[in-house]
Parts: structure tokens; C-alpha cells; sequence
């Protein structure tokens, strides 16, 4: 990988694919073994077929673009759209509506036309996506990713109010107050034991997960939800959602991870609470992405403001 050329933009799984495909050969002998030896002042021929049409059709769906180039595109994207077609949702997603916006502007990204999904958000979590046009953007995005080096903050509204005077969240493993009243959350997160559709946060086992919250803005007399700024350290499936809910503090409108926990009438008022029950989604919006672009190494950071939903739900809870 080392003396492969940058702007291959090629990736270890990529080019084990092409070798076992037939397209890597040394002194017109095909190789078949990733792991062949090869001697200094060899010449590897590495031989990339033309990319072929993906099997998802394009769809003229409207996108919120907040940045395009040659090398990757960010969307905001809203809250019901799927990222990625699947058995259950095989249009209308947000990969339908790329391969429209972009047309011919896309590459090749690992054989396919196709855009470059290098991470996701919930079906239901609105905001901030980055994807690749190029195989060499998607690479570089993608370590950045698995370095953990992308700035990702998220809006949260949840029940109660993070508190470091709280003995309860100073007794649970994992959990601590950082300056600032910086709640950090640091655990295990895997498949539940029982329901395989859910995450949850696991005792061993599972991948190692890191979050951290502070709180923007609390409702309520006395305090009873609050506005949630979340950053990611790791990114793990439904990680906001899980680890908030491990602390008590479920997001408003979850039904996956948001438990029972009610918000106070008296604290907030019918009106509000009315809201708060009639939410039909996760309130969690991806407000802040930021990373080194794959060409120019320039920092770049993009802010999406909340949805109209979630504006509207803050606005009751002020009361």
C-alpha cells in the first residue's frame, strides 16, 4: 500500500478484490495472493475496470446542499430519508437522490458508479453528511472517520437535565463529569442480548463508544428536559441514542431507546407536554461536521440549523 500512487485512492479491501479479480499482475504474470511478496524495483500493473452502473435508479429528490466540489458533496439531510436503499426502503433514499444531483460527476467508488457513503445517520436523525465523489476522497474520508479525527456535533432534546450534582450519574460505570460540566460517557455498545434490532450498552463484549454532552439549555420550573449539545469521539450504531438513554436521559420522541421516563407537567405546562408526546421522531439533529478536505487539506466545517421541528418543540418547551 505504501508505493501505491495517492490519487489511486485505493483502499487494503479494494485492492484484494482487484488482485483476486485478475487485475494485478508482475511482469505480465497475473497475481492471485494479496499477500504475494514482491522485491524492490519490481513493477506491479494494477488494471481498474470501467465503473458500471449501479443497480439503484436515480430520483429527482430535492437536497439540501451545503457544499460541492469536485472531490464530495454535504447535504442536510432530513429527517424520514433513508441514507442507504435497503430490502425495506429500495428508493427514495438519500443515495437515489445523489445519484440524480451528481449525474455523470461521480467516480468509480469501489467498482460502481455510485456515491460514496462513508457514514450514515438514523432514518429519523436530520442534518450534516459528507460523501464522496472519488475513490481518493472516500479513502481519505474514511480514515478520517476510523482515526476519529471528524468533528461531529449533535442537538439532542432530552428528558431531565444532565447534572454533575447528580449521585445517581457519578454511580454509573463509565460515566463521569469533565470540566465545564462536560458529561463523558465512555462504555461498550453492541447488539442487545435479546432484541437484535436495538443497540445497547454491554458490560464486555461489543465496540468501545465515547460521547459527550453539555447542556445548552434547560426547560422548566424546575428543570425537567434540556437541550443537549452532543459530540462524537467514537461512532457507533444509534450511539446518542443508546448512551444518553443508559444515563437517564433519553431523547424526547424516541421510541427505540427513550424508556418511560415522562416529562413533568407541572415543571413545563399541558402545552408543551402535548408537544413533547405528539413529536413523531428522535429529537437529534447533526448540526456540526467538520473534517480535512481529501484534496486540499484545508480544515473545513459546516453548521446546519435545526429543523422546523425541532424549533417548534424548543418553543414549547420555553413555554
Amino acid at each position: 500500500m505504501r508505493d501505491l500512487p495517492e490519487q489511486a485512492g485505493l483502499t487494503r479491501s479494494r485492492l484484494a478484490k482487484l488482485i483476486e479479480a485478475g487485475g494485478v499482475s508482475r511482469a505480465g504474470q497475473v497475481l492471485r495472493e494479496p499477500r504475494a511478496k514482491v522485491a524492490e524495483g519490481e513493477v506491479i500493473e494494477i488494471a481498474f475496470a470501467a465503473p458500471v452502473a449501479a443497480d439503484t435508479r436515480p430520483e429527482e429528490i430535492p437536497l439540501v446542499v451545503v457544499h460541492e466540489d469536485d472531490a464530495l458533496i454535504v447535504v442536510d439531510k432530513p429527517a424520514g430519508m433513508v441514507v442507504h436503499p435497503a430490502p425495506g426502503t429500495p428508493t427514495g433514499t438519500l443515495v437515489n437522490a445523489l445519484l440524480a444531483h451528481c449525474g455523470d460527476s461521480l467516480s468509480g467508488i469501489g467498482g460502481e458508479r455510485r456515491p460514496g457513503i462513508v457514514h450514515r445517520i438514523d432514518k429519523d436523525t436530520s442534518g450534516l453528511l459528507v460523501v464522496a465523489k472519488t475513490d481518493k476522497a472516500h479513502a481519505a474520508l474514511a480514515a478520517q472517520f476510523a482515526a476519529h479525527s471528524v468533528e461531529r456535533h449533535y442537538r439532542a432534546l432530552v428528558h431531565g437535565v444532565p447534572d454533575a450534582g447528580d449521585p445517581r450519574l457519578r454511580g454509573l460505570p463509565g460515566v463521569r463529569f469533565e470540566g465545564g460540566g462536560v458529561l463523558c460517557i465512555a462504555t461498550q455498545i453492541g447488539r442487545h442480548r435479546t432484541d437484535r434490532q436495538r443497540q445497547a450498552v454491554l458490560a464486555s463484549g461489543g465496540r468501545h463508544a465515547v460521547t459527550r454532552a453539555r447542556v445548552v439549555e434547560a426547560f422548566g420550573t424546575p428543570p425537567a428536559a434540556a437541550l443537549v449539545d452532543c459530540w462524537l469521539e467514537t461512532g457507533r450504531t444509534h450511539q446518542i441514542r443508546v448512551h444518553m438513554a443508559h444515563v437517564g436521559h433519553g431523547l424526547i420522541g424516541d421510541a427505540t431507546y427513550g424508556g418511560r421516563r415522562k416529562l413533568s407537567e407541572r415543571a413545563l405546562g399541558a402545552a408543551a407536554i402535548a408537544a413533547a408526546q405528539a413529536f413523531p421522531r428522535q429529537a437529534l439533529h447533526a448540526a456540526t461536521l467538520g473534517f480535512v478536505h481529501p484534496e486540499s487539506g484545508e480544515m473545513m466545517r459546516f453548521a446546519a440549523p435545526l429543523p422546523a421541528d425541532m424549533v417548534g418543540l424548543i418553543a414549547a418547551l420555553r413555554g
